[in-house]
């Protein structure tokens, strides 16, 4: 199962933000799971350095970021996601669009993140956590 994850769930692994640490954590390790492949986008990776710079240190959010990268795999933000983005008229956030379009061209089955309402316009099943890991993790 093909999975993404949004820029929120990296920021708390990252900085280990308590709750959500306790989820997010859990289901980024899914990334060494062979039945899993734990997506993300530069795009995320570039907000979730923001916020480990923010709360550390650059070096240290840099190897952070560096550790992440060895076990999820990137989708691309291409030239075709930003035209999908511009075009789709019920996307009212840029960035949102850009990360539905990064985990639609890699197939995922749903998106993971802690801001369901951002992806209202997604034909991409989106989850938070906490859902995902009931309906994936507990059975």
């Amino acid at each position: 199962m093909k999975i993404f994850l949004d820029a929120n769930v990296l920021v708390s692994v990252l900085n280990k933000e308590y709750p959500l640490y306790t989820y997010s954590s859990r289901i980024l390790s899914l990334a060494s799971h062979p039945k899993f492949e734990v997506y993300t986008s530069p795009l995320c990776l570039a907000i979730a350095f923001y916020f480990a710079e923010k709360k550390h240190n650059a070096q240290l959010a840099k190897q952070k970021i560096d550790l992440l990268c060895r076990y999820i795999k990137i989708a691309p933000n291409a030239s075709e996601g930003v035209s999908n983005t511009l075009k789709n008229k019920s996307i009212h956030d840029f960035e949102d669009g850009l990360e539905y379009y990064a985990a639609k061209t890699v197939g995922s089955m749903c998106i993971v993140t802690e801001d369901i309402k951002d992806f209202y316009f997604s034909e991409i099943e989106v989850l938070n956590c906490q859902d995902f890991f009931k309906r994936f993790l507990l059975n």
